[in-house]
Protein backbone atom coordinates (compact mmCIF):
# COMPACT_ATOMS: atom_id res chain seq x y z
CA UNK A 1 0.00 0.00 0.00
CA UNK A 2 1.34 3.56 -1.26
CA UNK A 3 0.06 6.74 0.58
CA UNK A 4 2.53 9.53 -1.43
CA UNK A 5 3.70 9.05 -4.91
CA UNK A 6 5.90 11.34 -6.27
CA UNK A 7 6.42 10.27 -10.33
CA UNK A 8 9.24 11.94 -12.85
CA UNK A 9 8.13 15.00 -11.36
CA UNK A 10 10.00 18.44 -12.82
CA UNK A 11 9.89 21.75 -11.37
CA UNK A 12 11.15 24.58 -13.94
CA UNK A 13 11.87 28.37 -12.85
CA UNK A 14 11.43 30.55 -16.15
CA UNK A 15 13.57 33.74 -16.55
CA UNK A 16 14.78 35.92 -18.64
CA UNK A 17 17.71 34.07 -19.24
CA UNK A 18 15.84 31.23 -20.26
CA UNK A 19 14.32 28.07 -18.01
CA UNK A 20 16.20 26.53 -15.23
CA UNK A 21 15.28 23.15 -13.81
CA UNK A 22 15.19 23.03 -10.37
CA UNK A 23 14.08 19.73 -10.22
CA UNK A 24 14.92 17.15 -12.59
CA UNK A 25 12.34 13.83 -12.73
CA UNK A 26 12.20 12.95 -8.97
CA UNK A 27 10.89 9.53 -8.26
CA UNK A 28 9.97 8.00 -4.77
CA UNK A 29 7.04 6.72 -2.67
CA UNK A 30 5.77 7.20 1.26
CA UNK A 31 3.58 3.94 2.92
CA UNK A 32 1.17 4.98 5.95
CA UNK A 33 2.87 5.20 8.57
CA UNK A 34 6.38 5.50 7.00
CA UNK A 35 9.23 8.25 8.03
CA UNK A 36 10.73 9.15 4.62
CA UNK A 37 13.72 11.56 5.77
CA UNK A 38 15.14 13.90 2.20
CA UNK A 39 18.48 14.73 3.02
CA UNK A 40 21.27 16.99 0.60
CA UNK A 41 22.92 20.21 0.82
CA UNK A 42 21.50 23.31 1.11
CA UNK A 43 20.18 23.76 -3.13
CA UNK A 44 19.51 20.48 -3.66
CA UNK A 45 15.88 20.90 -4.06
CA UNK A 46 14.68 19.12 -0.47
CA UNK A 47 12.57 21.76 0.44
CA UNK A 48 11.40 22.13 -3.48
CA UNK A 49 10.11 18.89 -3.21
CA UNK A 50 8.17 19.57 -0.18
CA UNK A 51 6.53 22.64 -1.10
CA UNK A 52 5.29 20.68 -4.85
CA UNK A 53 3.68 18.47 -3.34
CA UNK A 54 1.89 20.27 -0.59
CA UNK A 55 0.47 23.23 -3.40
CA UNK A 56 2.82 25.79 -2.08
CA UNK A 57 5.54 26.44 -5.54
CA UNK A 58 6.40 30.50 -5.05
CA UNK A 59 6.20 31.86 -8.41
CA UNK A 60 7.13 31.91 -11.31
CA UNK A 61 8.19 28.22 -10.18
CA UNK A 62 5.47 25.37 -11.54
CA UNK A 63 5.55 21.98 -12.05
CA UNK A 64 6.63 21.18 -15.54
CA UNK A 65 5.93 17.52 -16.13
CA UNK A 66 5.49 14.64 -13.80
CA UNK A 67 2.62 13.72 -11.57
CA UNK A 68 2.23 13.55 -7.70
CA UNK A 69 -0.25 11.23 -6.35
CA UNK A 70 -1.92 11.38 -2.81
CA UNK A 71 -3.90 8.08 -1.90
CA UNK A 72 -4.16 7.09 -5.58
CA UNK A 73 -5.67 10.89 -6.44
CA UNK A 74 -4.01 12.91 -8.69
CA UNK A 75 -3.04 16.51 -6.50
CA UNK A 76 -0.62 18.36 -8.69
CA UNK A 77 -3.31 19.55 -11.21
CA UNK A 78 -6.08 20.59 -8.48
CA UNK A 79 -7.72 24.24 -8.81
CA UNK A 80 -6.53 26.12 -5.72
CA UNK A 81 -9.42 25.77 -3.75
CA UNK A 82 -9.65 21.77 -3.55
CA UNK A 83 -6.22 21.91 -3.19
CA UNK A 84 -6.20 24.34 -0.16
CA UNK A 85 -9.02 21.92 1.37
CA UNK A 86 -6.53 19.08 0.73
CA UNK A 87 -3.61 20.51 2.07
CA UNK A 88 -4.75 21.12 5.59
CA UNK A 89 -7.37 18.06 5.84
CA UNK A 90 -5.17 15.16 4.04
CA UNK A 91 -1.65 17.02 4.56
CA UNK A 92 0.34 18.50 7.05
CA UNK A 93 2.60 20.98 7.03
CA UNK A 94 5.58 22.27 9.62
CA UNK A 95 7.54 24.30 8.83
CA UNK A 96 11.48 24.98 9.88
CA UNK A 97 10.61 28.97 11.57
CA UNK A 98 7.55 28.41 13.87
CA UNK A 99 7.23 32.08 14.67
CA UNK A 100 6.35 32.44 10.65
CA UNK A 101 3.91 29.62 10.79
CA UNK A 102 1.88 31.21 14.06
CA UNK A 103 -0.45 34.68 13.74
CA UNK A 104 1.34 37.12 16.71
CA UNK A 105 -2.79 38.78 17.10
CA UNK A 106 -4.04 35.23 17.78
CA UNK A 107 -4.38 33.14 20.62
CA UNK A 108 -3.02 29.44 19.94
CA UNK A 109 -6.60 28.02 21.02
CA UNK A 110 -8.13 30.65 18.36
CA UNK A 111 -5.76 29.17 15.64
CA UNK A 112 -6.48 25.35 16.36
CA UNK A 113 -9.88 25.92 17.07
CA UNK A 114 -10.04 27.46 13.41
CA UNK A 115 -8.16 24.87 11.72
CA UNK A 116 -10.10 22.18 13.42
CA UNK A 117 -13.31 23.77 12.29
CA UNK A 118 -12.30 24.64 8.50
CA UNK A 119 -11.97 20.85 8.20
CA UNK A 120 -14.16 19.04 10.30
CA UNK A 121 -17.89 19.38 11.18
CA UNK A 122 -17.26 19.90 14.63
CA UNK A 123 -19.06 22.01 17.65
CA UNK A 124 -17.35 25.20 19.15
CA UNK A 125 -16.89 22.94 22.15
CA UNK A 126 -15.89 20.34 20.73
CA UNK A 127 -13.17 22.14 18.33
CA UNK A 128 -11.70 23.28 21.86
CA UNK A 129 -11.91 19.95 23.25
CA UNK A 130 -9.96 18.81 20.53
CA UNK A 131 -7.39 21.39 20.43
CA UNK A 132 -6.78 21.04 23.97
CA UNK A 133 -6.31 16.91 23.27
CA UNK A 134 -4.16 17.80 20.41
CA UNK A 135 -1.96 20.33 23.04
CA UNK A 136 -1.84 17.37 25.34
CA UNK A 137 -0.66 15.12 22.50
CA UNK A 138 2.30 17.23 21.74
CA UNK A 139 3.84 17.50 25.15
CA UNK A 140 2.58 21.25 26.34
CA UNK A 141 1.67 21.18 29.98
CA UNK A 142 -1.18 22.39 31.40
CA UNK A 143 -2.70 22.74 27.80
CA UNK A 144 -6.25 23.64 29.47
CA UNK A 145 -4.91 27.10 30.21
CA UNK A 146 -2.18 27.65 27.68
CA UNK A 147 -4.44 27.48 25.04
CA UNK A 148 -5.64 30.75 25.66
CA UNK A 149 -1.90 32.15 25.63
CA UNK A 150 -0.56 33.78 22.60
CA UNK A 151 2.36 32.63 20.41
CA UNK A 152 5.10 34.97 21.84
CA UNK A 153 4.17 33.51 25.68
CA UNK A 154 5.89 30.53 24.52
CA UNK A 155 9.63 29.10 24.20
CA UNK A 156 10.76 28.19 20.78
CA UNK A 157 10.42 24.15 21.65
CA UNK A 158 7.03 24.71 22.73
CA UNK A 159 6.10 27.15 19.55
CA UNK A 160 7.18 24.23 17.60
CA UNK A 161 5.24 21.80 19.26
CA UNK A 162 2.47 24.22 18.76
CA UNK A 163 3.08 24.39 14.83
CA UNK A 164 2.85 20.45 15.07
CA UNK A 165 -0.47 20.23 16.83
CA UNK A 166 -1.32 22.55 13.97
CA UNK A 167 -0.33 20.06 11.12
CA UNK A 168 -2.55 17.29 12.99
CA UNK A 169 -5.50 19.52 13.30
CA UNK A 170 -7.60 18.09 10.46
CA UNK A 171 -6.00 14.29 11.44
CA UNK A 172 -4.09 14.61 7.99
CA UNK A 173 -2.97 11.25 6.37
CA UNK A 174 1.09 12.99 6.08
CA UNK A 175 2.75 15.40 6.91
CA UNK A 176 5.79 17.54 5.08
CA UNK A 177 8.03 18.73 7.78
CA UNK A 178 10.58 21.01 6.50
CA UNK A 179 13.66 21.22 8.64
CA UNK A 180 11.54 21.29 11.63
CA UNK A 181 14.37 20.96 14.03
CA UNK A 182 16.70 23.22 13.10
CA UNK A 183 16.21 26.68 15.09
CA UNK A 184 16.15 24.10 18.19
CA UNK A 185 18.95 23.70 20.80
CA UNK A 186 19.91 19.45 20.80
CA UNK A 187 17.92 18.57 23.42
CA UNK A 188 14.54 20.06 22.46
CA UNK A 189 15.56 18.54 18.75
CA UNK A 190 14.99 15.12 20.46
CA UNK A 191 12.00 15.49 21.77
CA UNK A 192 10.73 16.74 18.55
CA UNK A 193 12.06 13.66 16.57
CA UNK A 194 10.51 11.28 19.59
CA UNK A 195 6.77 13.53 19.09
CA UNK A 196 7.31 13.14 14.92
CA UNK A 197 8.21 9.28 15.56
CA UNK A 198 4.90 8.88 18.27
CA UNK A 199 2.83 10.55 15.68
CA UNK A 200 3.63 7.98 13.07
CA UNK A 201 3.26 4.80 15.31
CA UNK A 202 0.19 6.24 17.00
CA UNK A 203 -2.07 7.70 14.26
CA UNK A 204 -0.19 5.95 11.10
CA UNK A 205 0.25 9.51 9.69
CA UNK A 206 3.41 9.04 6.86
CA UNK A 207 6.13 12.03 7.52
CA UNK A 208 8.04 13.65 4.97
CA UNK A 209 11.19 14.99 6.90
CA UNK A 210 13.64 17.52 5.05
CA UNK A 211 16.68 18.13 6.50
CA UNK A 212 20.42 18.05 6.09
CA UNK A 213 21.04 16.87 9.47
CA UNK A 214 22.26 13.11 9.09
CA UNK A 215 21.82 12.49 12.90
CA UNK A 216 18.26 13.03 12.73
CA UNK A 217 17.51 11.08 9.81
CA UNK A 218 19.57 8.15 11.60
CA UNK A 219 17.48 8.85 14.93
CA UNK A 220 13.97 9.08 13.32
CA UNK A 221 13.98 7.75 9.38
CA UNK A 222 12.79 4.35 7.97
CA UNK A 223 14.48 4.99 4.45
CA UNK A 224 16.06 8.09 3.12
CA UNK A 225 16.54 9.86 -0.19
CA UNK A 226 19.79 11.69 -0.51
CA UNK A 227 19.12 14.69 -3.18
CA UNK A 228 21.82 16.35 -5.31
CA UNK A 229 21.33 19.03 -7.62
CA UNK A 230 17.29 18.88 -8.05
CA UNK A 231 17.94 15.04 -8.41
CA UNK A 232 17.73 11.70 -6.20
CA UNK A 233 21.02 10.39 -6.01
CA UNK A 234 20.58 7.33 -3.81
CA UNK A 235 16.92 5.98 -1.70
CA UNK A 236 16.59 2.98 0.32
CA UNK A 237 16.84 1.76 4.02
CA UNK A 238 18.06 4.44 6.56
CA UNK A 239 20.81 1.88 7.83
CA UNK A 240 21.78 0.63 4.51
CA UNK A 241 22.38 4.36 3.11
CA UNK A 242 23.97 5.29 6.19
CA UNK A 243 26.49 2.45 6.79
CA UNK A 244 26.94 1.12 3.44
CA UNK A 245 26.50 4.00 1.16
CA UNK A 246 26.35 3.05 -2.51
CA UNK A 247 26.68 6.52 -4.26
CA UNK A 248 30.13 8.13 -4.33
CA UNK A 249 28.20 11.10 -2.85
CA UNK A 250 26.21 9.50 0.01
CA UNK A 251 29.81 8.28 0.94
CA UNK A 252 31.12 11.60 0.72
CA UNK A 253 28.59 12.88 3.03
CA UNK A 254 29.15 10.33 5.96
CA UNK A 255 32.75 10.63 5.75
CA UNK A 256 32.12 14.44 6.65
CA UNK A 257 30.62 13.27 9.64
CA UNK A 258 32.66 13.34 13.14
CA UNK A 259 32.64 9.81 14.55
CA UNK A 260 33.25 9.16 18.00
CA UNK A 261 34.48 5.47 17.72
CA UNK A 262 36.78 6.57 14.53
CA UNK A 263 40.57 7.22 15.38
CA UNK A 264 40.13 9.38 12.46
CA UNK A 265 42.47 13.05 13.21
CA UNK A 266 40.78 15.02 10.20
CA UNK A 267 37.10 15.00 9.12
CA UNK A 268 37.32 14.05 4.95
CA UNK A 269 35.08 16.87 2.93
CA UNK A 270 33.38 16.81 -0.44
CA UNK A 271 35.61 19.14 -2.84
CA UNK A 272 34.07 22.27 -4.57
CA UNK A 273 30.73 22.96 -4.56
CA UNK A 274 27.02 22.13 -5.77
CA UNK A 275 26.26 23.76 -9.38
CA UNK A 276 23.99 26.51 -9.85
CA UNK A 277 20.76 25.59 -11.70
CA UNK A 278 22.33 27.43 -15.14
CA UNK A 279 25.50 25.52 -14.77
CA UNK A 280 24.76 21.68 -14.12
CA UNK A 281 27.28 19.67 -16.05
CA UNK A 282 25.91 17.54 -18.67
CA UNK A 283 25.86 13.34 -17.63
CA UNK A 284 25.94 12.80 -13.69
CA UNK A 285 25.99 16.24 -11.94
CA UNK A 286 28.10 14.85 -9.36
CA UNK A 287 31.13 13.81 -11.86
CA UNK A 288 32.92 17.25 -11.46
CA UNK A 289 33.21 16.92 -7.77
CA UNK A 290 33.41 12.68 -7.91
CA UNK A 291 36.73 10.71 -6.98
CA UNK A 292 35.54 7.66 -8.76
CA UNK A 293 33.58 9.41 -11.78
CA UNK A 294 34.78 8.05 -15.49
CA UNK A 295 34.24 8.86 -19.23
CA UNK A 296 30.53 7.57 -19.44
CA UNK A 297 29.33 10.20 -16.20
CA UNK A 298 30.24 13.02 -18.04
CA UNK A 299 28.24 12.07 -21.33
CA UNK A 300 25.41 10.04 -20.03
CA UNK A 301 23.04 10.90 -16.82
CA UNK A 302 22.26 7.63 -14.85
CA UNK A 303 18.93 6.86 -13.25
CA UNK A 304 18.06 5.48 -9.96
CA UNK A 305 20.00 1.63 -10.59
CA UNK A 306 19.63 -1.10 -8.33
CA UNK A 307 22.50 -0.96 -5.87
CA UNK A 308 22.04 -4.26 -3.34
CA UNK A 309 20.06 -2.94 -0.79
CA UNK A 310 19.37 0.55 -2.30
CA UNK A 311 18.91 1.77 -5.41
CA UNK A 312 21.64 4.74 -6.67
CA UNK A 313 21.61 7.21 -9.61
CA UNK A 314 25.34 5.77 -10.29
CA UNK A 315 27.43 4.43 -13.29
CA UNK A 316 29.24 2.32 -11.15
CA UNK A 317 26.11 -0.05 -10.36
CA UNK A 318 25.15 -0.65 -14.21
CA UNK A 319 25.41 -4.79 -14.60
CA UNK A 320 26.39 -3.61 -18.30
CA UNK A 321 28.73 -1.49 -17.73
CA UNK A 322 32.34 -1.71 -18.20
CA UNK A 323 33.64 -0.45 -15.06
CA UNK A 324 36.32 1.58 -14.89
CA UNK A 325 37.41 3.28 -11.26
Amino acid sequence: MTLLQVQDLVVEFPSRRGTLRALDHINFDIAPGEILGVVGESGAGKSLTGAAIIGLLEPPGRIASGRILLERERIDNLPFARMRHIRGRKIGAIFQDPLTSLNPLYTIGRQLTETIQAHLPVSNAEARRRAIGLLEDTGIPGAAQRIDHYPHQFSGGMRQRVVIALALAAEPKLIVADEPTTALDVSIQAQIIQLLKRICRDRGAAVMLITHDMGVIAETCDRVAVMYAGRVAEIGPVHQVLHQPAHPYTLGLMASIPDMESERERLNQIDGAMPRLNAIPSGCAYNPRCPRAFERCTRQRPELLNAGATHAACWLHDANAEMAG
